[in-house]
């Protein structure tokens, strides 16, 4: 496996593989990686020649008071876990050769991204999109993969390749979960022992939302209400928000009849963790 840290060095070896005619994917990450990444690594193996790994802690999706500086960074690690999951290149560039002095150039899904979590995160998914969209021009990937436990992003990048004509497949892989259900998250390292085990609510709530879909309730705002309920009866959790919406344009939704997605933010304390399903109600 190779690591490449600067985008010129990227670039030339990105021509190479297509030169040779190898197909190429991309997993955009900043690192840190759970068996999630790894996840979407082994998929994008079973299906194109070349697998890039982005490992880059992109400062301009982070706000002001976030965790940017305490992150969590691991790279030898991150380089162990990457060679078995059968990666063949990591792209691993600094902030100063993705944003030189003088960037000034940005990409925004207007519509999708002032809802759920960017409506508590001012400018987050303009600095996702715009950093994504440079590690498409950098890697040029035929295909590239998401989680689904980062929902709302998997569906600004569908729309983002969509509007810009980029010509990149968007493959979106299942949650990976604990043993217990918590969703795997680089932030879960921040959680202490009570904070890890109370945390569990969350997906609890969601499985009891999916229940009482599957049993016939239609009414989106009992679902979310029996979650918020749910959550907030265990201490130390803090709901940023709980919504049901619409899986294409983010709309929240009033009645459950096609397929719908319910998602949430909740803050562990300081640790701010999401998670969410799919169902799909009668119509």
């Amino acid at each position: 496996m190779k690591v490449v840290d600067t985008i010129p060095r990227m670039s030339t070896l990105v021509k190479i593989f297509k030169k040779e005619g190898k197909s190429i994917s991309l997993i955009p990450t900043m690192g840190y990686l759970h068996e999630g990444h790894l996840s979407l690594a082994r998929a994008a193996r079973k299906h194109t020649d070349v697998v890039i790994m982005s490992i880059f802690v992109n400062p301009i999706q982070f706000g002001p008071k976030e965790d940017l500086e305490k992150y969590p960074r691991d790279m030898k690690r991150d380089e162990q876990l990457a060679t078995s999951a059968g990666v063949d290149v990591i792209f691993h560039p600094s902030a100063g050769d993705m944003y030189p002095e003088g960037y000034s150039t940005y990409v925004d899904v207007a519509g999708l991204t002032e809802k759920l979590c960017g409506a508590s995160r001012p400018g987050h998914f303009k600095g996702v999109t715009t950093v994504v969209a440079k590690l498409f021009h950098i890697t040029r990937p035929d295909i590239a993969y998401f989680g689904q436990k980062d929902a709302q992003q998997a569906i600004v990048m569908k729309k983002m390749v969509e509007d810009l004509n980029m010509g990149v497949e968007i493959k979106i892989m299942p949650i990976v979960r604990e043993n217990d259900g918590l969703a795997m998250s680089s932030r879960n390292i921040y959680l202490s022992a009570t904070e890890r085990k109370d945390a569990l609510v969350l997906y609890e709530a969601l499985k009891k939302a999916e229940c009482l879909i599957k049993s016939g309730e239609r009414d989106a705002g009992k679902v979310v209400k029996m979650m918020e309920d749910m959550i907030s009866s265990v201490p130390g959790m803090r709901i940023d928000y709980i919504s049901a919406v619409d899986t294409k344009n983010l709309e929240k939704i009033k009645i459950i009849t096609g397929e719908t997605l319910i998602a949430l933010a909740v803050f562990a304390s300081k640790t701010r963790l999401i998670d969410n399903i799919i169902v799909k109600g009668m119509k």
